[in-house]
């Protein structure tokens, strides 16, 4: 399977029509497998919540588009931005274990591709940083 210009395509409609503006594309051959790999199509204005992995890091790379991939200390202060952009310096970035996050799409028709080890478990996978209300 190639991943070319009408596939991304595809993809990035499904997410715009989507109410999270954003659509995933599983790449596993199986729920069973050892890693998490994904096409991850998003759109400006969908929102991801400030999460952490605790049993793996992650790695992300901007295949299409302009994301922003932001960390966060544990009260919710960003510390770092990184944007990454095909073609320019930075296309890609490495989140240590542990870190929160969070990725910001900054172009319509984006696209990462984003590797995690370990299978995906709902409950143990992710750990969302709690937002202060006002």
């Amino acid at each position: 399977m190639k991943f070319d210009k009408e596939f991304l395509d595809q993809l990035s409609e499904q997410a715009k029509a989507s109410s999270r503006l954003r659509m995933h594309f599983d790449l596993r051959d199986s729920v069973d497998e050892g890693a998490m790999r994904m096409l991850n199509a998003l759109e400006p204005g969908t929102v991801i919540p400030i999460h952490r992995h605790n049993e793996t890091s992650e790695d992300v790379v901007c295949l299409r588009g302009c994301v922003e991939e932001v960390f966060y200390d544990a009260d919710g202060n960003e510390t770092d931005c990184y944007r990454l952009q095909p073609g320019t310096d930075c296309c890609a970035c490495h989140v240590p274990m542990g870190q929160y996050h969070t990725c910001r799409s900054l172009e319509s028709h984006s696209v990462i591709i984003e590797f995690k080890h370990g299978r995906y478990d709902p409950l143990t996978t992710e750990d969302f940083l709690e937002q202060p209300t006002t």
